[in-house]
C-alpha cells in the first residue's frame, strides 16, 4: 500500500507542470486570439494574408510537430528556449490559432444591427467592439472556447516528448522502472478527474451565459 501511495503521489507531483502549461497557455492564446479575429476582420490585406498563414500552419500541422520543432527544431537554429518555454510558445500560437477562428466566427454571427448601433451611439470601431461586439461575440463562440480548454488540459501530456516532468512522463518512468501498467491506470484516472472538473465548470459557464 505504501508502494502504491509514493507512486500516486510521484505522479501527482507532475501535475505542477501540467497545470503551469494548462493556465499559462490559456492567458496568452485567448489575447492573440481576439488580436487575430480583429485582424482578420478589420486588418489590411498584408495583416489579413500573414493571420491566415499563421492559422492555416498551426491548425493544419500537428501540436507535438510543434512542439518538437520548437525545442529541437529552433535549438538546431540557434534559437534556445527551455523545454517549458518551448512547449508553452507551441502551445500559445497553437491554441491561438484556433481561438482566432472560433471569435472571427463568433464575432461574424453578431448582427449587423449591432455594428451601426454602436456607431449611432458615437462609439469609434474600437470601443464598440470592446463594450459591444466582443462580448456578445464571445458568449456565441463559447461552447467552441469549452471544448479548446477540455482539448488543452489533455493535449498537455504532449510535453512529455522534449522531457518535461507532467503526469505522463512521471508515469512512464515508473512502468520503466517497475516493468507495471498500474502507473498509466493511475495517469488516466487523474486526467479524467481534472478533465471531469473543467467539463463541469464549462457547462456552468456555457448556463451561465447562454443567450
Amino acid at each position: 500500500m505504501n508502494e502504491l501511495m509514493e507512486m500516486v503521489k510521484y505522479i501527482i507531483s507532475g501535475a505542477t507542470i501540467t497545470f503551469s502549461i494548462f493556465f499559462s497557455t490559456l492567458v496568452i492564446s485567448f489575447p492573440i486570439g481576439v488580436i487575430g479575429a480583429l485582424g482578420k476582420i478589420k486588418g489590411n490585406i498584408l495583416v489579413r494574408k500573414l493571420l491566415n498563414i499563421y492559422t492555416w500552419v498551426f491548425r493544419g500541422s500537428p501540436l507535438l510537430l510543434q512542439i518538437i520543432f520548437a525545442y529541437y527544431g529552433l535549438g538546431v537554429m540557434g534559437i534556445k528556449f527551455t523545454p517549458f518555454q518551448a512547449a508553452l510558445i507551441a502551445y500559445s500560437l497553437n491554441y491561438g490559432a484556433y481561438i482566432t477562428e472560433i471569435i472571427r466566427g463568433g464575432i461574424n454571427s453578431v448582427d449587423k444591427g449591432q455594428f451601426e448601433g454602436f456607431k449611432v451611439l458615437g462609439m469609434t470601431y474600437f470601443q464598440g467592439m470592446r463594450r459591444v461586439i466582443l462580448p456578445q461575440a464571445i458568449r456565441k463562440a463559447l461552447p467552441s472556447l469549452c471544448n479548446e480548454v477540455i482539448n488543452l488540459i489533455k493535449d498537455t501530456a504532449m510535453v512529455s516528448v522534449i522531457g518535461l516532468g507532467d503526469i505522463l512522463r512521471n508515469s512512464k518512468e515508473i512502468v520503466t522502472r517497475e516493468f507495471t501498467i498500474v502507473p498509466l491506470i493511475i495517469a488516466v484516472g487523474i486526467y479524467l478527474c481534472i478533465s471531469s472538473v473543467i467539463i463541469h465548470l464549462m457547462k456552468k459557464l456555457e448556463e451561465k451565459y447562454a443567450f
